[in-house]
């Protein structure tokens, strides 16, 4: 594991000599250089998907207003700006549903519950055209996924419905944790959050959206394996610096920042530099291991830079989207980008 960054030489902002009012963000972009490329089709069809979600979950205000902050739509186009008008929708469609699936299970508490959520959508996953349910999200799940089944590939499905499956039972896990109390090591949380950011099943829509399905030679090599762990730690890990105060707002600690604060007993700041030097290491990681990529044959290896050309979209992608949602930055997400100051949120009563 790194050593911890030097200090930065900010002036420190705090409330008291032993309570952080907030911290300095590290400079994401001065790290991350893949550019951002944007969907051309974004408008229409984050209208659309948006549309679909409001009618089909019963969405009513504030909700509705507080979902169109998310800009799921930005993300999406970022993510994928290549993918045409039908699959992009069907991505759209899935992370506005990924979305509010988010959102309930953040508020759960009860593991069996969770245990009946997955067992509800991985029959929807498996057969969505004959899988019978009552459940809005569920029939939503059916909505979707029969659509990427037309012509998404046999590969591409499978590793779609293995590694839902795996967040369903991450957060299962995370939701026993936070019932029971249980305070998260290091090593313990890399682990759970790969499962549970949900990269994984995004991963495979980047073979759905360009039209590809990569060998099981291809997506088993342990190379492939190292840079999708790279992009989802990336991801993930920026996303828990970016996230953090509104998650300590809401007394949550699945974060890496909380992690360390707690684990490490390091300062708000260290631990946000410390989570910053880690997420620089993936992206070298990354880069590494672009060099030594093997080769499968020319037309492999054509699906091979577009399934890695989606891995760095995601990165780029993710980061900048950040910034424009009100999710996590609330409405200055510009100012913070410039600025890179957060001052805490009071906490919720519990």
């Amino acid at each position: 594991m790194s050593s911890i960054a030097p200090t930065a030489t900010y002036t420190a902002i705090t409330r008291s000599n032993s309570e952080s009012a907030g911290f300095i963000l590290p400079d994401f972009f001065s790290d991350c250089h893949y550019p951002l490329r944007m969907n051309p089709h974004c408008c229409p069809v984050s209208r659309a998907s948006e549309q679909w979600l409001f009618t089909e979950a019963h969405l009513v205000e504030p909700e509705i207003t507080k979902f169109m902050g998310f800009r799921a739509g930005d993300l999406i186009s970022g993510c994928y700006p290549d993918a045409d008008t039908l699959h992009l929708r069907v991505c759209s469609d899935f992370l506005n549903w990924a979305v509010k699936l988010d959102d309930d299970l953040l508020n759960e508490f009860d593991v069996d519950v969770v245990w009946g959520i997955r067992e509800c959508y991985m029959s929807a996953f498996r057969d969505p055209i004959n899988t019978q349910t009552e459940n809005i999200f569920g029939k939503m799940c059916k909505s979707f996924f029969s659509r990427f089944r037309e012509t998404g590939g046999p590969g591409c499905t499978e590793r779609l419905i293995h590694t839902m499956d795996l967040f369903f039972i991450a957060a299962a896990q995370e939701v026993d944790d936070r019932a029971k109390g249980r305070v998260f090591n290091l090593e313990y949380y890399i682990s759970l959050r790969r499962d549970i950011s949900g990269c994984k099943p995004f991963f495979a829509l980047i073979e759905y959206a360009a039209q590809i399905n990569l060998p099981d030679e291809v997506t088993s090599h342990p190379v492939i394996a190292a840079m999708e762990e790279a992009t989802n730690d990336y991801v993930s890990w920026s996303n828990d610096i970016l996230s953090y105060n509104v998650e300590q707002s809401c007394h949550s600690t699945h974060n890496m920042v909380a992690v360390l604060m707690c684990e490490q007993r390091m300062s708000l700041q260290d631990a946000v530099d410390y989570s910053y030097q880690l997420c620089k290491g993936t992206i070298q990681r990354f880069e590494d291991n672009r060099a030594i990529l093997p080769s499968w044959g020319e037309e492999v290896d054509k699906q091979v830079a577009i399934y890695i050309q989606g891995m760095q979209d995601w990165m780029a992608g993710s980061l900048h989207w950040s910034f424009n949602s009100t999710r996590y930055l609330g409405s200055d997400g510009h100012t913070v980008k410039r600025d890179r100051i957060i001052n805490l949120l009071p906490k919720m009563p519990l």
